[in-house]
């Protein structure tokens, strides 16, 4: 280099750095101010400016996730809030930005010149079971309106894991924070009060995204009454009396220091009417909230709690629970952590909860013994044991007594001993196809041979997934000798698990 080239002092790395970022934001600024604007080129700060009476941008800004199935309630919470203000609108957002920021983003000065209001975003979701039972609801817009006299802006946001929102949200802007507390507030009350899924039936689904939940499925209320249900003397009225009973004598109950939260266990093999029997109860409550839960939906146990302890009376049933609430000595890697959020949430209720746990299981030996003797678990314990001789007359005739004769059901129940509910009326079902294969209405016939198809060794399956054998040590080879792959496990009484409060757990038949 030529010593008398005069030298260029060197530029400071990080001053440039600032120059180059500085000079990005100015020309971003510029294109966002020079963008195309919707509603006649009205920006959503300058909407909202209009309304609250003051930069939104300096505003505090009060938000709240809105789980999945609590959507259409802060629908119908809002939509009741605004109501009150006759020049209420709402606004949206245009953009596909809309789906990845906050209100408070929205507001600020940097983003809100290039905002613009756009279209406002609904979606219907479900009500109710009946295929009419929908409501249109807001998954992103701004609503505007006055709220105890003061104006208030309020952001509604569905949920959406596409765009990363594993929740929906509400976010509440006003002059005051006060304001906006006392409206978030207000809005979470009315959730509870309007709620859609009080004294309704229903059962959680998962996000087809990812494991999160999606959403509440309504399902009709089942119509079962006592008749339709065949157990042994005193077994369906002493169920009744723990899970509707107490119910009914809430007040009392409380009044006396005695607490309503309770827990059943109905056990017995596969097919001899645990479900059933869970479907009369709710048929016989009408107006109490039910949550449903069983085989993948179990993992949504503290989600069921949270909806039974904001709409009580309620009744949660876990079937199957063996699936995860198995002995943890039986589990090679130790204890599932689903069994320790099943525990968690029957623990977690307040004792004066109007809560009811209907825990179903076809193997009780391998229950985990803590969710079955700890005091507030599971108080009462019935075995649905496999219907006698007379059970399974009863249960021919409930099925098929309006089709055949006393007397061919009669011989059918003496031939059919050791079979469960199912399988009577399965039974009933082949006996109709068969008379209608035939084309002649139903006979004592028909239900001779479907009862001899069934017993043949032919069906030694079928029989097995009727529940037929299911409690027997014997093990079921298919027509190519397989096993059917169940392991022995250690026996256990259920004389194990106590007696209950009422003194009434039923021994084993």
């Amino acid at each position: 280099m030529d010593p008398s080239t005069p030298s260029t002092p060197p530029v400071d790395a990080g001053r440039r750095d600032d120059t180059l970022l500085a000079d990005f934001h100015t020309v971003l600024r510029r294109v966002l101010d020079e963008l195309p604007a919707a509603d006649g080129g009205r920006r959503l700060s300058e909407a909202l400016q209009e309304h609250l009476g003051v930069e939104p941008h300096l505003l505090a800004v009060v938000g709240a996730p809105v789980p999945a199935h609590r959507l259409v309630d802060a629908d119908i919470a809002l939509s009741e809030v605004m109501a009150a203000d006759p020049d209420a609108t709402v606004i949206g957002i245009a953009g596909d930005a809309r789906h990845h920021m906050s209100l408070g983003d929205l507001v600020q000065r940097f983003h809100g010149p290039g905002m613009a209001v756009g279209q406002v975003d609904y979606d219907r979701m479900p009500t109710g079971p009946g295929k009419d039972d929908q409501r249109q609801v807001v998954t992103s817009g701004i609503r505007l309106f006055t709220f105890e006299g003061r104006p208030v802006a309020v952001r509604q946001q569905g949920m959406n894991r596409q765009f990363g929102r594993e929740t929906g949200t509400i976010e509440v802007v006003a002059e005051d924070r006060e304001l906006s507390d006392a409206l978030m507030a207000r809005v979470q009350a009315l959730m509870d009060e309007r709620s859609v899924i009080r004294g309704q039936v229903v059962t959680f689904g998962s996000d087809p995204y990812g494991p999160g939940l999606a959403g509440v499925t309504f399902i009709e209320r089942p119509t079962v009454d006592a008749a339709a249900v065949v157990l042994p003397d005193g077994v369906l009225d002493r169920v009744a009396r723990h899970v509707i009973g107490m119910g009914e004598q809430r007040e009392r109950l409380v009044a006396h220091g005695q607490h309503l939260k309770r827990g059943v266990l109905l056990y017995g093999p596969p097919g001899t009417g645990k479900t059933h029997t869970v479907r009369h109860l709710l048929s016989a409550t009408p107006g109490t909230t039910a949550v449903l839960l069983s085989g993948g939906s179990l993992r949504f146990i503290h989600d069921a709690a949270k909806v039974a302890r904001a709409h009580q009376p309620a009744i949660v049933v876990l079937e199957d629970c063996d699936l995860v609430a198995e002995d943890r000595s039986f589990a090679p890697m130790g204890a599932s952590p689903l069994l320790f959020e099943v525990l968690d949430a029957l623990d977690g209720l307040d004792s004066d909860a109007d809560v009811a746990f209907i825990l179903t299981t076809n193997r009780v030996e391998d229950l985990e013994v803590a969710l079955s003797q700890r005091p507030g678990r599971v108080d009462l314990a019935a075995e649905i044991p496999l219907p006698d001789a007379e059970g399974r007359r009863e249960l021919l005739r409930l099925y098929g007594g309006h089709l055949f004769g006393a007397e061919a059901i009669s011989a059918a129940a003496s031939r059919a001993e050791g079979t469960t509910a199912s399988f009577a009326k399965e039974l009933v079902r082949r006996a109709v196809l068969a008379a209608a294969i035939d084309d002649e209405p139903p006979s004592d016939d028909h239900l001779g041979l479907a009862l001899d198809e069934l017993l043949s060794d032919t069906q030694r399956l079928t029989r097995s997934l009727l529940g037929v054998g299911a409690g027997r040590d014997e093990t079921l080879d298919g027509a190519d000798g397989m096993p059917s792959g169940r392991f022995a496990r250690p026996g256990r009484s259920v004389a194990m698990f106590g007696t209950s409060s009422d003194g009434g757990i039923t021994q084993p038949g």
